[in-house]
């Protein structure tokens, strides 16, 4: 049987009065819902300034985890999670039609993403959900998805921003990334437009896998390779959790910081026969 083991922290960093992430989680509550309902973790980075990132970011989180809790018994994450993605995107777009209109407004988050003028309110959702031998991520924005594994950290997720998108054309090098002045223009959302599309991945995962979910204010200011010598010399996850804080806020503490950690224990191999589960000997 699948069996995880997790921690998670979100901080407001040093330079912010409030935090606009938010992070939440479901449980299975029985051997039962182990098998029909799994695990899921979710981390929301609000953009929109003042508390409408907070709102925002908040709803998301709600929305997907009270979606989580109602799923029909054995329904495919790989098809779940981006249904979830589109149910927050809704909520979060009518919270802002309902929101005072700022007209011509051009929100940023100090240290974080900018979103176009005319959007109330915004926020990036990366989700990531367990069972059996796999986990499921879907994303929005550059809140991430990593996988350690062996000592090896791998992004799982590709940032939905402007300048993510320029490297993968070639346009520009990881390196001038990391320094441009429009690195934190998002090219996808939560609360922008109707419809958003969730990029959605599904991995296999095994015993001693760490999955880490975390929003921009860690890996915007922390290396990939400090944040996989943080995770890999750090066995309790609580205290990795920590440490991954304690590193971005070292930096400046210049934006909201979360993370999620989930150690997979161990893992119930699966096969599919006809969209079915079968364990596998």
């Amino acid at each position: 049987m699948l069996d995880l083991e997790f921690a998670e922290l979100s901080d407001a960093g040093l330079s912010r009065d409030h935090n606009e992430d938010c992070i939440g989680h479901v449980l299975p509550a029985s051997p039962e819902q182990v098998h029909s309902q799994g695990w899921l973790f979710a981390v929301a980075d609000g953009v929109g300034g003042q508390e409408l990132g907070e709102v925002a970011s908040r709803i998301a989180i709600e929305t997907v985890l009270s979606g989580f809790r109602k799923i029909p018994k054995g329904i495919m994450h790989v098809s779940l999670l981006p249904r979830l993605v589109q149910d927050a995107n809704h909520a979060v777009v009518d919270q802002g039609n309902a929101a005072p209109n700022h007209s011509g407004a051009r929100y940023s988050d100090p240290g974080g993403a900018i979103i176009p003028s005319g959007s109330h309110m915004a926020s990036t959702l990366v989700l990531c959900a367990l069972r059996f031998d796999s986990a499921v991520v879907s994303h929005v924005g550059d809140s991430r998805c990593y996988l350690l594994r062996n000592g090896h950290l791998t992004a799982l997720t590709h940032d939905h921003t402007m300048v993510d998108e320029q490297v993968r054309l070639g346009l520009i090098s990881k390196s001038e990334a990391a320094t441009a002045v429009n690195r934190h223009i998002l090219t996808r959302s939560l609360g922008t437009d109707l419809f958003v599309a969730a990029d959605t991945i599904t991995v296999n995962v095994m015993p001693g896998d760490v999955l880490l979910l975390c929003s921009d204010g860690l890996h915007g200011y922390v290396s990939d390779a400090d944040i996989k010598g943080i995770v890999a010399s750090t066995p309790n996850l609580d205290q990795a959790a920590a440490a991954l804080v304690a590193a971005a806020n070292a930096t400046g503490g210049y934006d909201n910081v979360s993370v999620q950690l989930v150690r997979v224990r161990s893992v119930e191999r699966m096969g599919l026969y006809r969209g079915r589960p079968y364990r596998l000997l």
